[in-house]
């Protein structure tokens, strides 16, 4: 049974959300505030958690930055919820490492789908190797990447990403295609955030980011690793 926490100061939505996922069969953690949700995840580690962006004190946004500068919770499963349909919101969330995003009010059959499609991206692999592309190694199980002998330091998203394109070398993605392979969803046709993503990346692992020589860019299409 997998477990979820849901992270709103509204007891209708917790109400809501509690009749609606144990209807389906989950356990449901709740908590009222981000430093609550941040205690209950101290003590047992869900598979998932909803989060308010509107929280009183300790915001949405600053709990899942939290949770992702902790190595065990980086990829833990966050789908935000916000009343807010400002698309600087979603920007951020996704930039701070939100998975998915749901603007209130929403359908719970709605939220139920993309949480069973959340899990199921989230099952461990059964076989546990490295990529190795050239002078790039990536280390599928100890979440670790290293350029030319070097350690090199990335979020949970360039990971994700770089693990994409490293797994089918040449293969050409669509920024759409990156978009709900590594966020979980269509992003509505704005891919700003994969581009970001593919610029801090290069900075991170090219010798010239401006002449690169892992990832290659198909203008008006979209990103590969080079084969």
């Amino acid at each position: 049974m997998a477990v979820i926490l849901v992270v709103d100061d509204d007891e209708l939505i917790q109400e809501l959300l509690k009749f609606n996922l144990e209807k389906e069969g989950y356990q449901v953690l709740l908590a009222s505030d981000g430093s609550e949700a941040l205690s209950v995840i101290e003590e047992k580690v869900p598979d998932l958690v909803i989060l308010d962006i509107m929280l009183p004190g300790m915001s949405g946004l600053e709990v899942c930055n939290q949770l992702r500068r902790v190595p065990k919770l980086a990829d833990l499963p966050v789908i935000m919820l916000t009343a807010k349909g400002e698309e600087i919101d979603k920007v951020l969330g996704l930039e701070i490492g939100a998975d998915d995003y749901l603007t209130k009010p929403f359908s719970p059959r709605e939220l139920v789908a993309r949480i069973r499609a959340r899990l199921r991206r989230n099952k461990p692999s059964e076989e546990k190797t490295d990529i190795v592309r050239q002078d790039l190694r990536i280390d599928l199980e100890r979440f670790r990447v290293s350029v030319r002998g070097e350690y090199i330091e990335l979020t949970p998203k360039e990971f994700e990403l770089l693990r994409v394109l490293a797994t089918h070398p040449g293969k050409v993605y669509t920024r759409d295609e990156l978009l709900e392979r590594i966020w979980g969803y269509e992003y509505a046709g704005d891919t700003r955030t994969v581009d970001v993503h593919v610029r801090h990346l290069r900075q991170k692992i090219e010798k010239d980011p401006s002449d690169p020589e892992y990832i290659e860019t198909l203008r008006g299409i979209g990103y590969r690793l080079k084969g």
